[in-house]
């Protein structure tokens, strides 16, 4: 009898040593958790010859144990089905940190019936904590559909399993946390290369809404700017439908995602269609979305839009979930923000553009019909009115081009003294157009005034001043000072007589536009020459360049 209860001994401890074999074989073939979750159930199915086996977690506030894998209990249940920490028999197991076998599981106190595993028919439960280094990161568990005794042999081999198993989940763990790591930080570098790319921004907004559901493995993702109303309106979806673009915008507190817009903290939701202020739960049935994270939008304290994020299942957000969202939220809000400026400084450009080509197109035509009316009175008025209108072309031909609301004065000027000079050449003559000092900048509505006003000073001077002579010199002097800027216009000529220097139009226009529009002094000196000054106040708001 001795010898026989030896062998059956052996056997056993043979029976188990291979049991372990082959449940460490088959965990050192895995990487992922759910591969390694997946193997751990089915191979302990397998040799421990039970019904069912299942593994619980712990979720990262330890308040809850979620089921995350199993061979018996409803597949359904698998992320969804969770017990309270201490809840359950396995609950027990785990916060007790020791093994609980139990032959009519249904009628221990401690039996916690979860009705989404649909565990029902199993009869008897076999738990055992998962522990790492001291440290109980979940729990797994045997069932059998009869009723079944568990010998001492069965709870050694499944808290060997167990310890076994730990390792192996924990290394899962870390595996798939840098994989998620690498993954968040190769679309966190995409979403940067969208931010610095020359796209639009509605089709910026698209592939980043596109990103984020991608790295927080959602269902559907939207993204709502405020409009001017202050209401928010969807500019961009993700694996939602037309639906959900074409509902009436939100005002700033309605709802869970106005109140975010005016919080600017944000919002967690468990289940949309069970929370009150939702606005849409029909919308929200029909489209299937279940838990919702919703952040800001935010450029220097100013929030602008809001980021939404569903899932089709039920599902806590955890507290790294939350940094990363808010995180793709924050570059997003500085991508719409530079997009903003980008496009308004493109429309602005094209404006200008537009504008300056309009009036190149005027003056084409008033040249046209200058050259038919031959050397009459009305050929000298089309002359100057086109040369003041490509004065005024001057200006939007330079924010065209410059992009800015400020035009270089000395730049235009030049450009001005150029086009004067090149349109009023007379054969014979030889006269030199100068224009030096120093840079500032002017609005364009002073900046168009004051071309128009060197516009007429030169065009005065190339007619009078040079009377009898084959040479000549137009000086056109710009210089800044701390309130005021001076434009000095001044010739070698023969001088103007001073009965005469305010009685021609071009003068009339020019005191018009110093004094309305420039809110500025003109001075007029005759002596070797005339010499005009103008001198206006600088806009307080810019500096001297």
């Amino acid at each position: 009898m001795p010898s026989e209860t030896l062998r059956e001994k052996l056997a056993q401890k043979e029976a188990q040593l291979a049991a372990i074999r082959h449940i460490t074989n088959a965990i050192n073939s895995a990487w992922d958790l759910a591969t390694t979750l997946e193997l751990i159930t089915r191979t302990t199915t397998e040799v421990m010859g039970m019904d069912s086996c299942s593994i619980y977690l712990l979720d990262k506030s330890g308040q809850y144990l979620i089921l995350k894998a199993s061979t018996g209990l409803a597949p359904e249940a698998v992320g969804k089905a969770r017990l309270r920490w201490g809840e359950g028999l396995t609950g027990w197991a785990a916060k007790e940190g020791k093994p609980v076998g139990v032959k009519d599981a249904a009628q221990d106190p401690r039996f916690k019936y979860l009705p989404e595993t649909k565990e029902w028919h199993f009869k008897s439960l076999l738990a055992v904590p998962l522990t790492v280094q001291g440290k109980v990161i979940g729990a797994m568990n045997v069932q059998t559909t009869a009723y079944h005794d568990y010998t001492q042999e069965e709870i050694e081999l499944l808290s060997l399993i167990a310890d076994l198993a730990a390792g192996a989940i924990e290394k899962a763990m870390l595996y798939d946390n840098m994989q998620r790591q690498i993954e968040e930080l190769s679309t966190l570098a995409e979403v940067s290369r969208t931010i610095i790319s020359p796209l639009y921004l509605d089709e910026m907004l698209k592939l980043v809404v596109e990103m984020a559901a991608k790295i927080m493995e959602a269902k559907g993702c939207s993204l709502m700017l405020l409009d001017e109303e202050g209401k928010l309106v969807v500019r961009a979806i993700f694996g939602l439908s037309q639906d959900y673009i074409t509902k009436p915008p939100l005002s700033r507190g309605e709802g869970i995602l106005g109140e975010v817009a005016v919080k600017g903290q944000p919002a967690i939701v468990y289940d949309v269609c069970q929370d009150p202020r939702y606005m849409y739960p029909d919308m929200a049935r029909k489209e299937g979305l279940v838990s919702l994270l919703a952040v800001p939008l935010t450029v220097r304290e100013k929030i602008i839009g809001v980021f939404a994020c569903y899932t089709g299942k039920p599902h806590h957000f955890t507290e790294d979930e939350v940094k990363l969202f808010s995180t793709l939220a924050n570059q997003t809000a500085l991508a719409i923000e530079n997009a903003t400026l980008v496009t308004n400084a493109a429309v602005v450009r094209e404006m200008h553009h537009r504008i300056k080509n309009n009036l190149q197109t005027v003056a084409m035509l008033l040249r046209i019909q200058m050259n038919e009316e031959g050397a009459t009175p009305a050929r000298k008025a089309f002359r100057e009115a086109i040369n003041r209108i490509l004065s005024i072309a001057a200006v939007h031909d330079v924010l065209s081009r410059q992009g800015f609301r400020l035009v270089d004065v000395l730049a235009l000027l030049e450009r001005v003294a150029s086009m004067v000079g090149e349109n009023m050449k007379v054969p014979g003559r030889e006269i030199g157009i100068t224009v030096r000092g120093h840079s500032f900048f002017l609005p364009a509505q002073p900046a168009t005034a004051l071309a128009l006003v060197v516009n007429e000073l030169i065009q005065n001077a190339l007619e009078h001043a040079f009377v009898g002579m084959s040479k000549g010199t137009i000086a056109v002097t710009v210089e800044p000072g701390e309130e005021n800027f001076f434009v000095e216009v001044s010739d070698d000529g023969v001088g103007m007589p001073i009965h005469r220097t305010h009685q021609s139009l071009g003068l009339q226009i020019v005191e018009a536009l110093v004094r309305d529009d420039l809110k500025g002094r003109l001075t007029i000196e005759v002596n070797k020459g005339t010499r005009v000054i103008v001198e206006a106040p600088l806009p307080h708001s810019l500096g001297v360049g």
